[in-house]
């Protein structure tokens, strides 16, 4: 065997992997110079403060990536209740299990909570948490930055469910049309809720989006030029540049909306000389994109599961990566594809028609490299590529459906009918949820230092991906059958009770898949095998350090050869060395060919992001009832800005003289 086979069959272990070492030991009992030394240095100049306290200041973005993970989840779930008792509501004609006002709470609720507070904040905790550790740095680039984020997104989920359990959910769809969702058809504060809601998480999506995009492209560990990096950070980076573009259009959308309530502006508002499809028109822009912004990471995730479990490279690295910027760059054209009802010109129909079919295209290639890779490799069908297999046959036929709506004169037909629901959820289901159900067995050992059961993940598949076609797929039949979007009722005459009821036993399959996902978990942190470095033999470098990683990530940065760093490495993993032990550095490098630049201090602990997120919360929550709220609130931003900006004694960033870089 060689080398890189040993390293990629988990045989070798990484270089450094720094032990448990016992805290009371005297630092005299160890040398100076020794791993053990350095660990102990590290491990207290990266921990977080101790206590309450210390868990509010902490800016390590493992910490902060695992709270979008269980907060989303979170979401996720209400999501699923929610979804649950419209269900049941539609299991059997003239049903009173709900009135129409809770159900519409519900339906909109379901749709804002999947989208804006599951999907692009669960798809951004990953590049949060494992972007860093796969370019072989210590933090993300913005460590205070990125607790803010977290900080608003929590704020503005609970913000909205304070609003459904109090009766003032929204009600006018996830989408919030005007004039439905305008002060003239929908009264009270149920809609600026919504409005308000979507501006804090925007802003959070933003922020991440800023975290990956700059610690992608400077920190990378020296030797990851361009054309070695992962598939998974690139698809990460390419969602970043897309929420950069996307989510200020909804943003100022919402915050247009929220004028035109609270303060009798008149942007959408036809009688005043505003524009009721610019709605439309700012929310689809960011609408369509959102697709994609949640379906590429997902693309990347599948990249590593299927090197890994396949052992061999991805198929296609540069049709791979050209594929993801591609569907990222023409994802923008499509917005139209969405208001093909609208009174709006033939002509510009059909190009909007074009580019939907055209982005099929790189969207092809990126799954056909997947199957390629599967075909070349010699797969070990373990859960996390049974997830990924699933994710190609559900995928594919959102895909497929979704080319039929791109057609205009059947998307006339169908757009008011369940074909969308049916379509719009097997693209996030199995593009988004079934990749991340395999990213989650796949990286668990990695967050928690425990496998999970392998059995049980097996069995979990099973039900999901019945439990999914069982949900959705009599969608397309009641839309041949002429039933309607956003009804809650139907009378016994029209024969969609069959369907909906074999809707509603699939919706139950696909619940007890989640919950044996919940139980999986649990008994995994509680007695699930240890797990090392590198239990499935990864090629990236997040392999490359313990289970679970030290504050810290790597004692020394590591140094890569080749596009699969592990496997590519040999019998040791080259590492550089120099960076300081006194103070947070990083190694900063050259964006094209990450040739080391500069060292780094970043920021520590503070307690400035979580009073700025609370004052900008302040500001928008007294919004909805005055206008004044914009007035005064920002006094309170500015205090908590003090505290996190407060000036302490800090050294200039250092030139690379003592870096040591093996050649």
């Amino acid at each position: 065997m060689t080398p890189a086979e040993a390293i990629h069959a988990g045989v070798v272990a990484p270089p450094v992997e720094p032990e448990e070492v016992d805290e009371e030991k005297e630092a005299t009992d160890v040398d100076e110079g020794s791993e053990e030394s350095l660990h102990r240095k590290l491990t207290r100049l990266w921990d977080d403060r101790p206590g309450f306290i210390g868990r509010l200041t902490t800016v390590n973005h493992k910490t902060i990536a695992t709270r979008f993970f269980v907060t989303a989840f979170v979401f996720f779930l209400l999501a699923g209740l929610e979804s649950a008792l419209m269900r049941i509501q539609l299991a059997r004609p003239e049903n009173a299990f709900i009135g129409p006002d809770l159900y519409n709470q519900l339906f909109s609720t379901h749709g804002t909570t999947m989208l804006f507070l599951f999907a692009v904040p669960m798809t951004e905790a990953m590049g949060l948490y494992f972007v860093p550790l796969m370019v072989g740095t210590r933090n993300v680039a913005f460590p205070r930055l990125n607790a803010l984020g977290y900080y608003t997104y929590l704020i503005g989920g609970v913000l909205l469910y304070v609003g459904l359990f109090t009766n003032t959910g929204p009600d006018s769809g996830w989408f919030s049309y005007v004039p439905l969702s305008g002060p003239e058809y929908s009264p009270g504060k149920r809609t600026d809720v919504w409005a308000q809601m979507i501006t804090f998480t925007e802003v959070a999506g933003i922020i991440g989006a800023i975290e990956i995009v700059t610690t992608a492209f400077k920190q990378r560990a020296p030797g990851m030029s361009l054309n070695r990096v992962p598939l998974f950070v690139w698809a990460m980076v390419v969602q970043a540049f897309m929420i950069l573009f996307a989510l200020p259009m909804v943003a100022s959308a919402s915050f247009m909306l929220a004028f035109d309530r609270l303060v009798s502006t008149h942007f959408f508002n036809q009688a005043e000389g505003g524009d009721p499809l610019l709605w439309q028109h700012l929310f689809w822009f960011f609408g369509h994109p959102e697709v994609y912004i949640i379906f590429i990471p997902a693309l990347g995730a599948v990249a590593s599961i299927v090197a890994t479990f396949c052992r061999r490279p991805n198929f296609g690295y540069t049709a791979a990566v050209l594929s993801l910027v591609s569907m990222g760059f023409l994802s923008f054209g499509l917005w139209v594809h969405h208001m093909f009802a609208t009174p709006i010109p033939q002509m510009g129909q059909s190009f909007f028609t074009a580019a939907s079919a055209m982005i099929t295209i790189p969207t092809g290639i990126l799954l056909f490299t997947t199957i390629a890779t599967i075909g070349a490799g010699r797969p070990r069908f373990d859960t996390p590529l049974l997830f990924v297999l699933g994710f190609v046959v559900l995928f594919t036929v959102g895909g497929l459906t979704g080319v039929m709506l791109a057609s205009v004169p059947l998307d006339i037909q169908l757009t008011d009918t369940y074909f969308v629901p049916g379509h719009i959820h097997y693209v996030l289901i199995g593009g988004m949820v079934f990749p991340i159900f395999g990213a989650a067995h796949y990286w668990f050992p990695k967050v928690t230092g425990r496998m999970m059961s392998e059995a049980m993940g097996k069995w979990e598949f099973g039900l999901l991906f019945v439990g999914t076609n069982l949900t959705f797929f009599p969608f397309f039949l009641m839309a041949l059958n002429g039933m309607p979007r956003r009804i809650y009722t139907y009378l016994p005459e029209t024969g969609w009770a069959t369907l909906n009821q074999v809707a509603t036993v699939g919706a139950v399959i696909f619940v007890l898949g989640v919950l044996l996902f919940i139980v999986n978990v649990v008994a995994s942190l509680r007695g699930g095998a240890v797990a090392g470095a590198n239990p499935w033999g990864g090629e990236t470098l997040e392999w490359a350090t313990t289970s679970p990683p030290p504050n810290y990530n790597f004692a020394h940065i590591p140094i890569v050869n080749g596009r699969s760093a592990l496997w590519s490495a040999g019998a040791e993993l080259p590492v550089a060395t120099g960076l300081s032990t006194e103070r947070r550095e990083v190694l900063l490098t050259t964006v094209l060919d990450a040739e080391p630049d500069v060292r780094h201090e970043q920021p520590g602990p503070s307690i400035g992001p979580f009073l700025t997120a609370l004052a900008v919360g302040v500001t928008f929550v007294s919004a909805i009832f005055t206008p004044w709220g914009y007035v005064y609130g920002p006094v309170l931003v500015f205090l908590g800005l003090m505290v996190w900006f407060w000036p302490r004694p800090k050294k200039a960033d250092a030139v690379l003289e003592t870096i040591e870089v093996p050649r």
